[in-house]
């Protein structure tokens, strides 16, 4: 009877697990190396020593596949941009900047060679607007049209005292996001810019209690770094910045933002942003809402909607 129950749950789909619950199930096990400071879980994987004063380095890998996350048709520099700029939007959600990428790219022979020269002008855009190399990495055949992909390890960078975690935030903490939100589907998703320069400024500046970049939506995001923090979280819905066009359900779940999500003091929250709009005047951060004490629920949602891949 218990192999039988075992294997009944070995047989469940992607589809009913979902993605989060997918992750902690296969990376349960996992060993982590002996710097390793941070693994699963965080943006980005943290590698050092305890108590060191040299720079953490973070490292960071993440894939975009064709009709996921670009459409056949889509301008191969922007492409290869977004390709690299997600692994750089983690690195600056740690705290930290960009030093190396590799770059695995995987094309159906009927690939043309301008579509692969294209990725590559956006991978050297990358580099050269965030002050990192590309120095090698691996090609590959897909197996059937329609199944190209990119798959990008970074490597960073991060003094130990502003490296910041999602893990972190503490009960009563104001929540506040770059930018505005929503309808990134519109070419925003291959246009968008990390919020770099933003991250290493805030935590020089109002270093974080914990802080995150928005990939599948606020809707998703928000509440995976409250459960790491062990905390739950609320919002004010109509505090939510919109990109025009967009409605607020759009603004918490199309995903694909790259904006950064911050927790920080109440107390400081005016002050930081006097500070960010004399810094930053034409980008946005509005507080949203506020991380509050363990709820009786495990399960913190604020609708349907956000980014799952097994959905």
């Amino acid at each position: 009877m218990k192999k039988s129950r075992a294997s009944a749950s070995e047989s469940r789909s992607l589809r009913s697990i979902g993605e989060d619950a997918l992750i902690a199930l296969l990376t349960s096990g996992l060993t982590a190396g002996a710097e390793t400071l941070v693994g699963v879980g965080d943006d980005c994987a943290v590698l050092g020593k305890p108590g060191q004063r040299a720079p953490y380095t973070l490292f960071k890998t993440d894939c975009i596949v064709e009709n996921v996350h670009y459409l056949a048709d889509a301008d191969p520099a922007k492409v290869g941009w977004k390709a690299m700029a997600r692994a750089v939007s983690d690195i600056g959600a740690m705290g930290g900047w960009p030093i190396a990428a590799l770059a695995t790219v995987i094309l159906h022979p009927d690939t043309s060679l301008a579509f692969a020269r294209g990725i590559y002008r956006g991978f050297q855009k990358a580099g050269r607007t965030y002050g990192f190399g590309i120095v090698g990495g691996e090609t590959s055949r897909a197996p059937q049209s329609g199944c190209n992909m990119i798959s990008v390890s970074m490597l960073g960078k991060v003094e130990p005292g502003r490296c910041v975690l999602r893990s972190t935030a503490q009960a009563d903490d104001a929540v506040l996001v770059t930018g505005r939100l929503g309808g990134s589907i519109c070419g925003r998703h291959l246009t968008f810019q990390p919020r770099l320069e933003q991250a290493r400024w805030l935590v020089e500046h109002f270093k974080p209690s914990a802080m995150m970049d928005v990939s599948d939506g606020v809707a998703r995001d928000l509440p995976r770094l409250a459960k790491a923090s062990g905390l739950a979280c609320s919002i004010d819905r109509d505090a939510i910045p919109r990109n025009r066009g967009c409605s607020i359900d759009d603004a918490l779940t199309d995903g694909e933002d790259y904006e950064l999500l911050v927790t920080i003091h109440p107390a400081r929250v005016e002050c930081l942003l006097e500070g960010w709009r004399a810094q930053f005047p034409r980008l946005p951060l509005t507080r949203i809402g506020e991380i509050r004490a363990k709820a009786a629920s495990s399960d913190i949602t604020f609708g349907d909607g956000g980014w799952d891949h097994f959905d």
